[in-house]
C-alpha cells in the first residue's frame, strides 16, 4: 500500500492539470456515470457539525475507487489546526484491495478552489479583470491563487474580520502574483464592482449582500458554519444558481444554511438550481446568458472531486517514484 503524505500531496498536485480533470470528472457526475452514495455523519457535537463525514465514491472514468474521512472541528479556526482534516483510502476497482492512504487536508483545499476556478472559467464574464477574495484562512488562499488561473485579472481585493490576518494574506498573495493585490477595509468594500467573488469564510452573518454586488458580478461560495451563512436571502433569489449535484446541494449532511435557510422559509424553491456544472460542461444546460447576469457557485463539496485530485496524485507518484510502500 503506498503511503502519501501532505508534502508529497503538494509536490504532485497541479492546479492546472486539476482544474482540466475536475471538468470532466463533473459531466462524468452530471451524466450519472459515477456512483456517489449520500454522506454519512457522525457527530461529536451536533449542533456545531463537529465529528467526521465519510464521502465514497466510483468514476471509472478515472478508476479511481475511494473514500475520503474528513473531520470538522470548528473549535480549531484560528489555531495551528485546520478545521477540516482529512485521509483518502483508494482502493483497487478490480479486486477491493487498498492501494493508497494519501492526505486528504490539502486534497480537500486544492480540489474545492480548483472547482470555484472551473465555475469562473465557464460562467464569469470574459472581460472579468477584477477579484474579490473573502476571508483569510487556507480556503481563501487556495481560491486566490487557483481563480487567478483562468482570467487575466488586473487586481485581486481580499477582505476579512481581523485586518492584521487580511494584510498577512494580500502580502503573500502579493509575491506570488503578477498583479495587483489590496487588502480591503470591509467586505463591501471588496465587493464593489467586482466581477468575481469568492467567499470562503466561517461566517455568521453574510459576508455578500445584494447591495455590495454588481449586475454581472459571478460568486463562489464555499463557507460552512452550522450557525450562519455566507450569503444574504437577496443575493441568492436574484443569482442564476450553479451546484455540483442537486442531490448533494440540495440534501447536504450536515446542512448548508446558505440554500437550506431560503429553502425552508420558501424564498426560493428547489426549482432555482439552474444547473449543475457538470451539464454546463457537457452543453446539455446553459451557463451564463447575459453580461448583467449575477451567477452564483455555491458548493458543499462531492467526493468525485476528490477522486480527480486523487487519480493525478497516484499518476504523477507513480512516474516520480514518490511516496513510502507499507504493508498492512
Amino acid at each position: 500500500m503506498l503511503v502519501l503524505g501532505r508534502h508529497d500531496v503538494e509536490a504532485l498536485l497541479d492546479i492546472d492539470a486539476l482544474i482540466d480533470a475536475l471538468a470532466a470528472a463533473m459531466a462524468d457526475l452530471s451524466a450519472g456515470a459515477a456512483s456517489l452514495p449520500e454522506r454519512a455523519a457522525a457527530f461529536v457535537d451536533a449542533d456545531t457539525a463537529t465529528g467526521v463525514l465519510d464521502m465514497a465514491c466510483y468514476v471509472p472514468s478515472l478508476g479511481v475507487l475511494m473514500t475520503k474521512l474528513v473531520t470538522v472541528f470548528p473549535a480549531n479556526a484560528g489555531s495551528e489546526l485546520p478545521v477540516r482534516q482529512a485521509v483518502i483510502v483508494a482502493f483497487d476497482p478490480t479486486n477491493g484491495g487498498p492501494v493508497a492512504l494519501v492526505d486528504g487536508t490539502h486534497i480537500t483545499a486544492a480540489r474545492t478552489a480548483a472547482c470555484s476556478a472551473l465555475s469562473v472559467r465557464v460562467l464569469a464574464r470574459a472581460d472579468a479583470t477584477s477579484l474579490a477574495v473573502l476571508g483569510t484562512g487556507v480556503q481563501a488562499r487556495a481560491h486566490a491563487l487557483a481563480v487567478a488561473r483562468v482570467r487575466p485579472f488586473a487586481e485581486i481585493r481580499v477582505a476579512g474580520r481581523d485586518q492584521a490576518k487580511v494584510a498577512a494574506l494580500a502580502a503573500d498573495l502579493s509575491s506570488l502574483l503578477d498583479f495587483e493585490v489590496r487588502a480591503a477595509g470591509s467586505y463591501q468594500e471588496a465587493l464593489a464592482g467586482a466581477d468575481v467573488a469568492c467567499a470562503a469564510t466561517y461566517a455568521i452573518d453574510p459576508v455578500v449582500r445584494r447591495e455590495w454586488i454588481d449586475p454581472g458580478v459571478h460568486l463562489t461560495s464555499v463557507g460552512y458554519n452550522p450557525r450562519g451563512r455566507e450569503l444574504d436571502d437577496a443575493t441568492v433569489a436574484d443569482s442564476v444558481l450553479f451546484v455540483e449535484s442537486r442531490h448533494a446541494a440540495l440534501g447536504a449532511v450536515p446542512p448548508n444554511r446558505d440554500l437550506a435557510d431560503p429553502l425552508e422559509r420558501g424564498v426560493i424553491t428547489a426549482e432555482h438550481v439552474h444547473a449543475e456544472l457538470g451539464e454546463v460542461i457537457s452543453g446539455t444546460k446553459t451557463g451564463r446568458t447575459r453580461d448583467d447576469q449575477i451567477t452564483l457557485y455555491k458548493s458543499v463539496g462531492v467526493a468525485v472531486q476528490d477522486a480527480a485530485a486523487v487519480a493525478l496524485v497516484l499518476q504523477g507518484a507513480g512516474a516520480r517514484g514518490m511516496g513510502r510502500e507499507v504493508d498492512l
